[in-house]
């Protein structure tokens, strides 16, 4: 009996030791980054730049040790949407957030 559609063969992918070792290292030297921003004053860019290597470290996490950059289009289009929708439930939270009345100074009572 034939199948209704054709069947992909899962075909496997290697990666070499050394790309994981070299990921690993960046994740170090990355790592190593964060904690030396953490005792120089930026001000206000201080978080901007430590959020900058978190993304960045989750992004190598995310392509090369979940293998995500040798997968099918279709996983990769899954985790852009995943991104997309964490995007947007983090823009609505924020837009609640902001738009509350007990985030303005209480009024002075003399």
């Amino acid at each position: 009996m034939d199948a209704p559609f054709e069947y992909q063969e899962y075909i496997e992918h290697h990666v070499p030791k050394r790309t994981y070792f070299a990921v690993f290292g960046a994740l170090m030297l990355l790592t190593l980054m964060t904690v030396a921003v953490a005792f120089v004053d930026l001000g206000r860019f201080n978080v901007l730049v430590a959020l900058a290597v978190a993304v960045v470290k989750a992004t190598m996490v995310v392509l090369f040790f979940m293998h995500v950059k040798y997968s099918s289009r279709l996983v990769q289009l899954v985790v852009v949407a995943s991104l997309v929708w964490l995007g947007f439930l983090f823009g609505i939270t924020m837009v609640d957030y902001l738009s509350r009345g007990w985030l303005m100074a209480p009024p002075i009572v003399r």
